[in-house]
């Protein structure tokens, strides 16, 4: 290009032939206003993609993520509190929140109903809330534990009063419920070896082993006090198991006492790729760190517990789940990671993975920064992650259950 000098196309230099001197000038000048914007706007956004393609470079590749969505709303009706989620994804497809409807006081003794909301679209939209276990009189009704059966049976385990246990089972995909049946007597046999005083399965969600064996972890406390209820200390751990599809159930070897291994309580499980099952125990121990176990059939020979030195332990239940994406394996955990910020509170839900068995936990995203506690991990088509989970704006607030999804495929960088 020449420059200072006016390159003008034929059809208008014809067009100047014809007009004044002023008009020509009009005419000119406004051409080259057009032709400067032009060449501007091809600049502009030449810049604008230089810009996204060396972010793009430069920076991870973050989980893709969707908005909340509240599930259950602080206070329901006569419900002042609702907490404890336990989430399950059927064979059909449809995402069952299971929480405990707290009325009156958010005290783990208040008086309680079971309560199950459904949703058919990933989470979207939910049903109304069901009541899938009634409450007793002012005696808690908590602890939800569900399994998805490989047939399409929905299984539910639940504690009342801390002093019994019962199992339910939906058919329909959770739309309906069988009359409960008093499992207790499984517990019963655990005092040979541990006079407890209170009993609790879970809670989150039991699972399924490859032989077809259901598996929940359930934890018991000696109650060092009474009054004014039942404590939850000092505590052992353990599993109960049906090989028959639910219709009845056993209880699993104690998992070992370790000195300085205070407290075990809140407990999930996996089965690894080799065959082993892991739990994921919650603790009050010194260390700070989440404790680990293993066995070889999920319910005896448990190896002492150790930990976990990269999982923090908040003293806060935590969830796990075993999940296959792409032919690879993976465990996803979930809990308030809360290690740098003073006093540790409750605080920090953080999804973290790993790709081989839980040696190494290679990724970690943010699900909430603000607080946050007990929670819960589903896995559906495609790698989705859905995760449900306690939280509040301000320490004063009643806590919500609210479900978030992320996208397995961004998280693994995959």
């Amino acid at each position: 290009m020449n420059h200072g000098k006016l390159h003008l196309t034929d059809g208008l230099k014809t067009a100047l032939g014809f007009m004044s001197a002023k008009s020509k000038i009009e005419l000119t000048n406004n051409y080259l206003q057009m032709k400067h914007i032009r060449k501007f706007l091809r600049s502009f956004f030449t810049f604008l993609i230089c810009i996204h393609v060396i972010g793009a470079a430069a920076q991870p590749i973050p989980a893709q993520e969707k908005e909340e969505v509240v599930v259950f709303e602080p206070k329901i009706g006569e419900y002042s509190s609702i907490r404890i989620p336990a989430l399950a994804l059927t064979k059909k497809g449809t995402l069952l929140a299971f929480a405990a409807g707290r009325i009156e006081s958010a005290s783990d003794w208040a008086d309680m109903d079971l309560l199950l909301r459904r949703s058919e679209d990933g989470g979207k939209t939910w049903g109304a809330v069901q009541v899938v276990a009634k409450r007793a009189g002012g005696k808690p009704t908590d602890n939800p534990a569900p399994i998805v059966d490989r047939d399409g049976t929905i299984h539910l385990l639940y504690q009342r009063d801390y002093a019994y246990a019962y199992h339910i089972q939906s058919t329909d995909d959770g739309h309906s419920w069988s009359q409960a049946v008093n499992i207790t007597a499984t517990f019963e046999a655990f005092k040979q070896d541990y006079d407890w005083k209170v009993l609790a399965p879970s809670p989150g969600h039991g699972i399924q082993l490859k032989s077809g064996r259901l598996l929940v972890p359930v934890w018991l406390a000696n109650s060092d006090k009474i009054k004014p209820h039942r404590s939850h200390r000092p505590s052992r751990i353990a599993t109960i198991y049906s090989d028959d599809n639910g219709k009845t159930w056993h209880r699993g070897v104690m998992v070992p006492e370790v000195e300085g291994f205070k407290n075990p309580s809140e407990t999930m499980a996996v089965q690894l790729p080799d065959g082993r099952v892991m739990l994921s125990i919650r603790n009050e121990s010194d260390k700070r760190r989440k404790g680990i176990s293993f066995s070889k059939n999920g319910i005896s020979e448990w190896t002492a517990p150790t930990y976990d030195e990269a999982l923090f332990e908040p003293i806060c239940m935590s969830s796990i789940i075993a999940t296959q994406y792409r032919k690879k394996n993976y465990l996803l955990f979930l809990n308030p990671d809360s290690e740098h910020i003073p006093k540790h509170p409750r605080q920090n839900l953080t999804l973290k993975a790993s790709n081989d068995s839980g040696k190494t936990w290679i990724i970690e995203q943010v699900v909430n920064e603000g607080i946050s506690a007990y929670s819960d991990i589903a896995v559906g088509a495609n790698g989705a992650v859905y995760c449900l989970f306690e939280t509040k704006h301000n320490p004063t607030d009643s806590w919500s259950l609210v479900l978030k999804q992320l996208d397995l495929k961004g998280l693994v960088n995959d």
